[in-house]
């Protein structure tokens, strides 16, 4: 059983195919949604051409520490930037405009907006910049003008800020959905749902493992042997699952080392994953042995991978959709896992909090597995 399990295994990696589709395809999917979505993404992009100086260093300071990614270069560059939407507002600094600063006098500088949706709340991070910045100057020449010199005014203004206690705001969140997604990474949301769009998807399209192991005579060798048929009906149910647990195991690993992914309790998300996987064994047992040409597996697995994911989670969160659709989402084992996921990542949920969640993929597991099983001894029956 286990001889078999890791020649199914080896055959899954020595597709080269699946180089692309499943080492790097699923990280790029993460890096987008993160960089999209994430709610630890930065506020957008700002690129800055012109004069280096005091000036820019200080909007740049400003600007960095509301966590808006700044990024330098030459004027054109950066026009062309603007109007391609790789950058989200443009903002050039005049030959001058230090010495001009530096004297107190007045500075224009050039800001150029995109399209992008992002561009009026970037527009209004830089002009509250470039407030704070003229404030600070503002002090400094206050004091200059009545006789105290520039760095004793510097430092008796940043004195003065450590002794006055700064004024608070209180903000009471009562958006729920707002509250559901808090505390989660840039990447945390992308990887649980890649993990689950996935490791289902590879399962499935790899079932044209299983037709071509019926096809071409590869279990009937296997029987020739000294193996029961029990053996070989756990060793290719093995096969497919541990085909499936890799796939979710690595894209679980990958994220967290490349991207700092918080999976939150480690053994509860092994839990998850070894059930999800077990679905996903099962369930391309039963393709694999419903379908006897490995292309019309591949694509009916991939098409019913991307339904079912779609529809439990994997691409658009579940907290967005109805309470009708979130009802019929239960039918997939997506939703359950993905309930699962945001337990253990969002609330530091327990093993008695994903209970109703893991029972319900075992369940699934069982059935799937079983019926797969059943059909895949059917079919070889009847080959023989």
């Amino acid at each position: 059983m286990l001889t078999i399990t890791g020649a199914e295994l080896r055959r899954f990696l020595r597709d080269r195919s699946n180089i692309f589709f499943v080492f790097i395809f699923p990280l790029l999917l993460v890096v987008v949604i993160g960089s999209q979505f994430g709610s630890s993404a930065t506020t957008g992009r700002v690129s800055i051409a012109g004069e280096d100086g005091p000036l820019r260093q200080a909007i740049v300071t400003e600007l960095e520490a509301s966590q808006s990614a700044v990024a330098f270069g030459d004027w054109d560059d950066i026009v062309e930037e603007v109007s391609r939407g790789r950058t989200t507002v443009g903002l050039r600094f005049p030959d001058g405009s230090n010495a001009a600063f530096t004297a107190g006098q007045p500075v224009e500088l050039e800001m150029l907006p995109s399209s992008q949706s992002a561009s009026i709340a970037v527009q209004q991070i830089i002009r509250a910049a470039v407030d704070k910045v003229e404030l600070d100057r503002a002090q400094v020449t206050a004091l200059v003008t009545r006789g105290v010199t520039a760095p004793a005014a510097q430092s008796a203004i940043e004195t003065a800020r450590t002794q006055v206690t700064a004024p608070t705001v209180q903000v009471e969140d009562v958006d729920e959905l707002a509250q559901e997604f808090s505390g989660l990474g840039q990447f945390d949301l992308g990887a649980s749902s890649m993990v689950l769009l996935f490791t289902f998807l590879s399962s499935l399209a790899g079932s044209a493992t299983l037709i071509q192991a019926r096809r071409q005579g590869v279990i009937a060798r296997a029987l020739a042997a000294p193996v029961s048929n029990t053996q070989v009906l756990l060793g290719q149910a093995g096969g497919r699952f541990t085909i499936a647990l890799f796939q979710a195991l690595y894209i679980a690993v990958a994220t967290a080392l490349l991207f700092g992914v918080d999976w939150g309790n480690l053994w509860l998300t092994a839990l998850v994953l070894v059930a999800f996987s077990a679905v996903s064994a099962g369930a391309a047992m039963v393709l694999g042995s419903l379908i006897d040409n490995e292309g019309a597996a591949s694509g009916v697995g991939v098409g019913l991978g991307l339904v079912m994911a779609g529809l439990g989670g994997g691409m658009v969160p579940l907290e967005l959709f109805s309470d009708t659709l979130r009802t019929v989402s239960k039918l997939t084992p997506h939703a359950w896992a993905y309930e699962a996921f945001a337990e253990i990542q969002r609330h530091n949920g327990t093993l008695v909090d994903i209970l109703p969640q893991l029972a319900a993929l075992t369940v699934m597991a069982v059935v799937a597995l079983v019926v797969g099983a059943w059909l895949l001894r059917r079919s070889l029956a009847r080959a023989m």
